[in-house]
């Protein structure tokens, strides 16, 4: 069975860059994709704009953050949601945002999880390691 890839969608470098260690000191085998705003995450899952022709199906898991440029990551779940092509696509919510809205928003618009990023560096990449091992391994997703 061929390795799925986690997609980041952060626009933080220095939360992008803490993620990535973090991931692969966690000896996952899986590919580690990242793209920095809502659009491009859109076109990865879809293969068009930049990403058109891209191979390799949809990665296990979407890390996504709320506040991005051009399209917001509630945007972008919605988006998801309303195409058959995408509408089980695990999603993880990971943010800074502590605010009850974006959560509620969140779930109602179909988040498998909603994540809030640990401020401390130790903590976030200890939580990232937690997510990769569960969507990665524990996690059975849906056969499509």
């Amino acid at each position: 069975m061929q390795s799925r890839a986690i997609l980041i969608v952060e626009d933080n470098p220095q939360d992008e860059l803490l993620m990535l260690r973090a991931l692969r000191k966690s000896n996952l085998a899986n590919r580690i994709d990242v793209v920095r705003d809502g659009q491009q995450a859109l076109d990865y899952l879809f293969a068009t704009g930049e990403f058109a022709g891209r191979t390799g199906g949809l990665p296990a898991v979407v890390l996504l953050d709320i506040g991005l440029p051009r399209l917001s990551g509630l945007e972008v779940l919605a988006r998801l949601r309303a195409d058959p092509r995408t509408r089980l696509q695990p999603v993880v919510i990971l943010t800074s945002s502590d605010e009850e809205r974006d959560r509620l928003r969140s779930y109602e618009n179909g988040a498998n999880s909603f994540v809030r990023k640990p401020l401390d560096f130790a903590e976030l990449a200890e939580t990232i390691v937690r997510l990769g091992v569960y969507w990665l391994l524990v996690n059975e997703p849906p056969v499509h």
